[in-house]
């Protein structure tokens, strides 16, 4: 693999971890401060996906290191946005799934050619980010939207 694509790789990489140890804090918080009716459903699913997002993010410093990069130890963007109604909270979380299918379609990109490995990894998490984007998508309709 050229030096200039495993650059690339790594770079990308890192932002993804970056990216998914935010997903561990945010969907935390949101865990958090879930209330009403419906929070004890939405708090262990919540939970789920802070433990997907930590799983992610060891997959992608695990490939990091495999490449001889070293994983970032910085931290995605966290904003508090003051909003914890579920709707809300389910709006950022797929605001927050959007960005990460978008960088694991970056990575396929810049691995494509270069290693079956990365490219079979990245095509795995765009279908789970993408099957979790439709979930949220789906518990934001109303009952009877298409």
């Amino acid at each position: 693999m050229e030096s200039e694509v495993k650059a690339r790789i790594i770079d990308t990489l890192n932002r993804i971890l970056e990216l998914e140890l935010a997903g561990v804090v945010r969907y935390t918080h949101y865990a958090l401060m879930v209330f009403g009716y419906s929070r004890i459903p939405i708090v262990s699913w919540l939970k789920e996906n802070a433990a997907e997002s930590l799983d992610h993010a060891h997959r992608a410093g695990e490939i990091v290191t495999m490449l001889g990069g070293h994983p970032s130890l910085g931290i995605g963007p966290l904003l508090e946005s003051e909003k914890h109604d579920i709707g809300d909270i389910l709006r950022e979380s797929l605001e927050h799934e959007q960005l990460a299918v978008a960088c694991y379609h970056e990575l396929l990109r810049a691995a494509e050619g270069s290693s079956v490995v990365i490219e079979e990894y990245a095509r795995e998490m765009i279908a789970a980010e993408e099957m979790h984007c439709d979930a949220v998508n789906k518990m934001l309709r109303k009952p009877g939207e298409i």
